[in-house]
């Protein structure tokens, strides 16, 4: 049994910020995530894909960001769960929470923190009959190392912006860059779409459109796809092809934890703290819905920290914290670190 003062479901940066948040209370944290690595999306979909509302950053990696944060929450040693997901949750005497996982390891805890991002992620696939024998051999759904496409020949389909961005980054990576889609209009933003046809106008980019992949080429490795355009069949000899039609968000088991849902997200409490119709079980970042709620990393880390506040006052009903600015408190990790703010800073600020 592994026991903590607030368990996260969901390693993601609002759940890596929560840790923070939680060390300067005083409250141990333990996480959970399916994924084999802590960062959640940022890790697992987009590493490489830089980051433009991040404060103070006017551009970072999201691999960058879950680096930074894993640094910032090193003094307040989290725990971690990983590649294990959150099946079921049982409520104790004590108002406590036993959540085990689907490989049957058990956590208790008084806090559950549910910042489990949109919920896990299945690639929406094209309808290729035998599509799933090359998985891994030539076809991906997910770029996460562009360098694997250095010098290699890419059929891209889709048109949303996912399919756009990844066309025109890898024109400066990839041998050659071909993007498929079934209709000569494109959902992505217009600058990329503008910038796509520049490619091509310069040979970059070819581009097909309307068309659809109908079939893969190769043995027991992809060596190109087949491409209907019109009434003409053909085929395109590549080493990748990579079908972008978006990620199919599912909340998994926890949508059977008697949470109240509304459109695949758990409702919480946003005049307060976030919390869910069942007390002590709150639900922060994405994975959550309020009234004028804005899906974005930075509104996660606001949540997070009134959060982690409601969460002392559950735990310690009769103590009162006093807030300290972290510039005058400093920052004392459980490791015995302590980051204090320079005494000059201290006394103007007093």
């Amino acid at each position: 049994m592994i026991k903590t003062d607030i368990l996260i479901i969901g390693a993601g940066p609002t759940g890596l910020f929560t840790v923070f948040e939680a060390g300067l209370l005083k409250l141990k944290c333990h996480l959970i995530d399916a994924l084999p690595q802590p960062g959640g999306q940022c890790s697992e979909i987009y590493p490489k894909k830089p980051i433009y509302d991040i404060p103070a950053f006017p551009e970072i990696l999201a691999g960058d960001l879950v680096d930074n944060l894993m640094k910032q929450i090193q003094p307040f040693q989290p725990g971690f769960t990983l590649g294990e997901r959150a099946q079921s949750i049982q409520t104790q005497d004590d108002g406590s929470f036993i959540v085990t996982t689907n490989k049957g390891t058990k956590h208790h805890a008084p806090i559950v923190a549910i910042a489990g991002g949109l919920g896990s992620f299945e690639p929406r696939k094209p309808p290729i009959p035998n599509i799933a024998d090359f998985e891994d051999k030539g076809v991906e759904y997910i770029i996460r190392d562009p360098e694997l496409y250095r010098d290699k020949d890419v059929v891209i389909a889709g048109g949303g912006d996912s399919a756009l961005d990844w066309s025109i980054f890898l024109t400066d990576v990839a041998s050659s860059v071909t993007l498929v889609h079934r209709r000569n209009e494109f959902r992505g933003a217009l600058d990329s779409v503008e910038k796509v046809q520049e490619l091509k106008n310069q040979s970059k980019i070819q581009l097909i459109t309307p068309g659809e992949v109908v079939g893969i080429v190769g043995e027991k490795q992809l060596t190109g796809v087949t491409i209907k355009q019109a009434d003409d069949v053909f085929e395109k000899p590549c080493d990748h092809f990579i079908p972008l039609f978006g990620l199919a968000p599912k909340l998994g088991p926890i949508a059977d934890w008697g949470l109240e849902i509304e459109k695949n997200a758990i409702k919480v409490d946003n005049t307060l703290d976030y919390q869910t119709n069942i007390p002590g079980i709150y639900a922060i970042g994405d994975v959550n819905t309020y009234p004028g709620k804005l899906k974005l990393i930075l509104c996660g880390f606001h949540e997070a920290t009134l959060m982690c506040q409601s969460a002392y006052k559950r735990i310690f009903p009769d103590k009162r914290h006093v807030m300290k600015y972290t510039t005058v408190g400093g920052v004392e990790g459980f490791d015995g670190s302590k980051k204090q703010a320079p005494k000059a800073v201290v006394k103007a600020i007093n």
